[in-house]
């Protein structure tokens, strides 16, 4: 399912089908008839024409496409599509760009007129260095009032529309901080006796008491009212912006407002202080002083060589509430402060061959419905994640049908930085194929859920900016089960601090099939987290350390492993339905003989020994280099690990240019290792991926 649509698309219009079409373009008028001649101005004004046709019983058999002709639809709402704007499966509605022409709808505006800085008092507050190149826009002037709020953002924050933004040559811009981007202040302590201990070893400082920083630097700041801090505050997986409630510049003191960080204060943990007015003193940084409203900006560029935007637009470009059968097609959605679709309920919409940038949330959020899909897009520079994918039913495994593929993503996470992947998927019968995902703080790929399908997906440089992550990750759930891993290139990533994990099966997650995958210079490429029943299987490795890493911190009588497998894990597992989870996954048994069986007395209390890792097969595998590491309560005997071809010589399989192809006569074919179809993994050039490079 999906994969037909855009290609149907396109060859129903080269076969000259007949419909009644409505075209809509920047310059015409909503007086006018909405022909090509004659076109609409506005998408609410072609949105009524579609539905007075829809009340006449004139939609045509085949469906009806609205053209949006070249330029830009600058958007001060979301365009709203419900049950009275829906096609069929026979006859879809199309929103798409006409022919070549690029279509952009827009939820900002282009900035013009600035001028150098003049105010005395202004120039001395900033750097020397920056005074000739800093340039100022009254935005008042212009009518612009609505700048937003600052909010805190980040691990477990919600993800509302919030401050407006600037781009500039189709890339976002730094607000002023300090240090300048790529280097971090590190937390200098806390208030004696403030501290305590954590479940990870070590000393956090309490989060109402705050933290010390390190030299004089905030002495040359003269306004710190709207003063905000980043920071991974305690752990390298969870940071978070904090408003500056107060800072004592002869203690080195800094205390910030609620909400708080979640975990506390850790010495010598990565922060660093944004939106300050001195501290714009590198090009692409800008600072909005929101009392007098200029904006003050040092351009990376030329200010005229490109467009310098701003973000204004709260809501969604496009909303799809309970609609169905609509497409929308070959389009640039930009600049807005939220999210650029968002789709709730409904069946088989699609988002096709789209450019999505510059976005203050996520690229696609889909909620409910069935057969929803995002194909043949480039997803880049979201403030929170990509694509959200959310539907089905746990309690009865339906599946929802969504998916997405053929989807460039790169630099998402810009506020949020954890998890915020490119690709979320929570639910039952989701997919992810085909994307390409790199160049992203975090994870690349987290689900949550079951009959999860990952496949043929290119993920790279990922975990840049975080530790303890992986590039396809999921976590905390027994019930978790048929989900697979298939097929996919994971190559190259980051990480700090603890690493990034390949694929990342943490907290005793279960039931998950690995198969096929090519993992090239990962730290730990397949990592079982104390879980069970896992299929390993057909994998190659190649420069990891280790190719596979498995545990069993189910067993750990430390009470933070304990009441996760005693508490958490336990009512996870009593939330869905047992007789079914049990006819679907058989495995599931086997937790039987820890929990006990449904009906029968739970086993607890001192009886309650922990769950081990078992039932996990790692088999017919390939690695070259560092092979496999069982640590933290776990034994090799509980792990079948056979038929595995393991080598430190770096001849026994090509380098990636020519496919990582083994040896004829290598000993893997024997033991059973199946070819790993490389060259069918990542994007596939279709004709939707070749309109879409004109957009750029």
């Amino acid at each position: 399912m999906g994969r037909w649509i855009p290609l149907l698309l396109w060859a129903g219009l080269a076969a000259g089908l007949t419909r009644a079409d409505f075209y809509v373009a920047p310059a015409g008028s909503d007086a006018n008839a909405g022909t090509k001649a004659s076109p609409f101005a506005t998408l609410e004004r072609a949105r009524e024409a579609v539905r007075s046709l829809k009340q006449t019983g004139q939609l045509p058999q085949n469906g009806l496409t609205v053209w949006l002709r070249q330029g830009d639809f600058v958007r001060t709402n979301a365009l709203e599509l419900t049950e009275a704007d829906s096609g069929t499966g026979k006859a879809p509605i199309l929103w798409q760009a006409y022919g070549e022409e690029r279509v952009r709808l827009v939820g900002g505006r282009v900035l013009t007129g600035f001028q150098p800085v003049a105010d005395a008092a202004v120039l001395a507050r900033l750097d020397p260095a920056a005074r000739d190149h800093v340039l100022q826009l009254n935005l008042r002037a212009l009518g612009i009032t609505d700048f937003g709020e600052m909010m805190s953002r980040g691990f477990n924050r919600p993800t509302a529309p919030a401050h407006c933004e600037l781009f500039f040559g189709g890339r976002p811009m730094t607000l002023a901080r300090w240090p300048d981007e790529g280097t971090w202040a590190k937390i200098a302590g806390f208030p004696a006796g403030k501290g305590k201990d954590d479940d990870h070893g070590g000393v956090i400082g309490g989060l109402t008491n705050g933290y010390f920083y390190a030299g004089d630097r905030p002495r040359r700041w003269q306004d710190t009212s709207d003063l905000w801090a980043h920071g991974f505050w305690a752990y390298d997986w969870a940071n978070s912006y904090e408003k500056v409630a107060a800072i004592d510049l002869d203690q080195h003191l800094v205390k910030t407002a609620r909400p708080f960080g979640h975990y506390g204060f850790r010495t010598g943990q990565r922060f660093y202080f944004l939106n300050v007015l001195e501290e714009l003193d590198q090009p692409g940084e800008w600072f909005l002083d929101r009392k007098s409203g200029i904006l003050y900006f040092w351009p990376p560029g030329p200010v005229t060589s490109s467009e310098t935007l701003l973000s204004l637009l709260r809501q969604p470009i496009f909303k799809l509430t309970r609609a169905s059968h609509i497409t929308i097609q070959g389009l640039v959605l930009e600049a807005t402060r939220g999210s650029a679709v968002e789709i709730s309920g409904g069946t088989g919409n699609r988002l096709v061959g789209c450019l999505l940038r510059n976005l203050g949330n996520l690229g696609v959020v889909i909620n409910g419905g069935k057969d929803h899909g995002v194909a043949g897009c480039d997803i880049l520079d979201t403030g929170d994640g990509g694509v959200s994918l959310n539907g089905g039913d746990r309690q009865t495994l339906t599946p929802a049908g969504h998916f997405v593929e053929n989807c460039h993503f790169q630099r998402q996470a810009r506020w949020s930085k954890c998890y915020a992947p490119a690709i979320e998927m929570t639910g039952v019968g989701l997919r992810a194929s085909h994307n390409l995902i790199h160049d992203h703080p975090h994870a690349g790929i987290i689900f949550w859920g079951n009959d999860v399908l990952i496949d043929f997906n290119d993920i790279h440089h990922i975990a840049l900016e975080t530790g303890d992550v992986g590039a396809i990750y999921t976590g905390r759930d027994y019930s978790f089960r048929g989900n697979r891993i298939r097929n996919n290139f994971i190559h190259e990533t980051g990480g700090v601090g603890m690493g990034s994990m390949g694929v990342y099966m943490d907290d005793c997650v279960s039931g998950t099939e690995v198969f096929g995958n090519i993992f090239q210079k990962v730290h730990l490429a397949m990592f079982i987290g104390g879980g069970r029943d896992h299929h390993v299987e057909t994998n190659l490795f190649v420069d990891c350390e280790p190719a596979v890493q498995a545990d069993g911190r189910g067993l750990d009588r430390a009470p933070v492993w304990h009441d996760m497998v005693d508490g958490y894990m336990r009512q996870k597992l009593a939330a869905v339905p047992a007789a079914l989870y049990r006819e679907r996954y058989p495995a599931i048994r086997s937790l039987d003989a820890h929990y006990g069986a449904p009906g029968s007395p739970a086993i607890t209390g001192a009886a309650f020994k922990g769950v081990p890792p078992e039932g996990n097969v790692i088999a017919h595998n390939v690695c070259v280099g560092n092979w496999l590491n069982i640590t933290w309560n776990a034994k090799p005997e509980l792990f079948d690990v056979r038929d595995n071809f393991v080598s430190t010589d770096p001849m026994q399989v090509a380098p990636a240019a020519d496919g990582f192809r083994l040896p004829k006569d290598s000993p893997a074919w024997k033991l059973g290792f199946q070819p790993i179809p490389l060259d069918q993994i990542g994007l596939r050039a279709d004709a939707t991926r070749q309109r879409l490079a004109h957009l750029q």
